[in-house]
């Protein structure tokens, strides 16, 4: 059994790295894609986690295999594909660290997932199903994520969403919107940002915007990542912001992953079901995952940023919190 498994997008991110002697832009090779990023901050955590998805069968594929094996992610489940090549993205950083994408992606590998690809019996058998809807912007890989996705539902497989809206991935943002909310029919931990809580409610209001989806789909926790401004959360009747941790941020790609990783490795260890964490215990998870976001943005790259347990630790012991 594993304890996180992860469908969807895996990925080369081309983050900046300085000018060449001529002036022009050098760009780093790292790994990157959602999903993974989940599960590479679960498993330098001490987590079981395995990956589900497809990459080219050229050079960039076997890389990024190559990363997910040395970080400990299973990938016995990674497809290769001769059809396509491995999707590719341009990270732009703006002066703040905060990034920007260009996909070059028409088709990329990621997006042929079909549903004949899927391991069922590991889908069944997590205790917690990670997936968000790069994976749901074209078929097949539309299909395979919500047959994934049902069947981890049916099992009783705790799922965690985050919709991680790409505009420029998407042909019609009615249509993302519609995939965003079928994604939250099925999650019991819904992560999004302030941004796209308010792309799917038509509210800026934190409160108002998690109440409505609340009440259309009985979510037991939502976060709303805030960035610098921390982590907005609904457990139940329960709701607050949880600052995060002033840190020297270079490249915030990944941050909002390392979270929802972090999140999802301290409820795990509470072992507990959702519904019978109290006001302390999710408040205390929150900042444990404000503290892995936070550090994730102190070096660039996603993968290569994800703090350990020792890192994140000392960061709640001895760094100032941010305020609103």
């Amino acid at each position: 059994m594993y304890d996180i498994v992860g469908l969807g997008e895996l990925l080369i991110d081309f983050t900046p790295a300085g000018k060449s002697e001529a002036g022009g832009a050098l760009f780093e090779r790292n790994a990157g894609g959602a999903p993974p990023n989940v599960l590479a901050i679960a498993a330098k955590l001490g987590l079981k986690t395995a990956f589900i998805g497809t990459v080219g069968n050229d050079d960039f594929g076997k890389y990024l295999k190559q990363v997910l094996d040395n970080i400990g992610i299973e990938t016995e489940y990674l497809i290769f594909t001769e059809v396509a090549k491995t999707t590719l993205a341009f990270v732009h950083l703006d002066d703040k660290g905060d990034r920007s994408f260009s996909f070059y992606r028409n088709p990329g590998a990621d997006m042929l997932l079909n549903s004949t690809d899927l391991n069922m019996d590991i889908i069944r058998s997590a205790r917690i199903f990670q997936f968000g809807t790069l994976s749901m912007t074209h078929d097949p890989a539309r299909t395979a994520t919500i047959n994934a996705v049902s069947q981890a539902k049916e099992a009783g497989v705790l799922i965690s969403f985050d919709p991680n809206l790409r505009p420029s991935l998407w042909n019609d943002l009615k249509f993302a919107r519609e995939m965003i909310l079928k994604g939250m029919g099925y999650a019991d931990i819904l992560k999004l940002s302030n941004e796209e809580l308010e792309f799917v409610t038509g509210t800026a209001d934190l409160e108002v915007g998690s109440n409505i989806l609340y009440h259309l789909y009985k979510l037991p926790v939502i976060l709303v990542t805030l960035g610098p401004g921390g982590c907005f959360y609904k457990h139940g009747k329960h709701t607050g912001i949880i600052p995060t941790y002033d840190v020297q941020t270079v490249d915030t790609t990944g941050a909002g992953d390392a979270f929802s990783g972090a999140f999802l490795y301290q409820l795990i260890q509470k072992s507990k079901p959702l519904n019978e964490l109290v006001k302390s215990e999710i408040e205390q998870m929150i900042d444990f995952a404000n503290a892995a976001g936070a550090l994730a943005t102190i070096k660039k790259g996603a993968i290569p940023a994800m703090p350990g347990i020792v890192e994140i630790e000392k960061c709640i012991r001895e760094m100032k919190k941010l305020t609103r």
